[in-house]
């Protein structure tokens, strides 16, 4: 199942995330299918791109709650 969560990345106390399409049963910071956005909290910058977490949706993704979120 193709899930579309959040990939850490930053340093200690600087956190960065990535907005990434992978398979449900892979690592959180392991091998993705194709990066959709990002998030920086620190900043309060996010950068998704909509239309292809819709088309990957509508395909039978599962957006995870994080992601939800930050689609509102």
């Amino acid at each position: 199942m193709v899930k579309i969560r959040l990939m850490r990345l930053g340093k200690k106390n600087d956190p960065f995330y990535r907005i990434v399409a992978t398979d449900s049963q892979n690592k959180r910071g392991g091998k993705f299918i194709k990066i959709l956005g990002f998030y920086s909290p620190r900043e309060k910058v996010k950068n998704l791109k909509k239309k292809e977490i819709e088309k990957f949706v509508s395909l039978g993704a599962v957006l995870s709650p994080a992601v939800q979120n930050l689609m509102k």
